[in-house]
């Protein structure tokens, strides 16, 4: 038995008809494509990785460091409540009685 209980004669056949229905060539010009779009993703994962660690490092290398939460400036928090309003004016869409 063959993976997922097709034979090896099953997947034989299965890999004649792709060659047949697509041709060397272009299954080779996929495969190159699909393993260069790999490597380009690895390496692109690898580079954005290195660069937030020599973000950090470069502010630590500079003698700036980091202010601390209470030494932040306070900012402005508003808080309020949205309500709907009907076209008539009343608030949360009631109808006048």
């Amino acid at each position: 038995m063959g993976i997922g209980g097709i034979s090896i004669w099953q997947l034989l056949i299965i890999l004649l008809i792709v060659v047949l229905l697509f041709g060397t060539k272009k299954l080779r010009n996929m495969g190159g494509d699909i393993g260069s779009a790999i490597k380009n993703f690895r390496k692109s994962v690898k580079e954005s990785g290195d660069d937030d660690t020599d973000k950090d490092t470069a502010e630590r290398r500079e003698g700036e460091e980091l202010p601390k939460v209470e030494e932040q400036e306070k900012g402005r928090v508003i808080d309020a409540e949205a309500t709907k309003t009907s076209e008539s004016g009343n608030r949360n869409g009631e109808r006048p009685s």
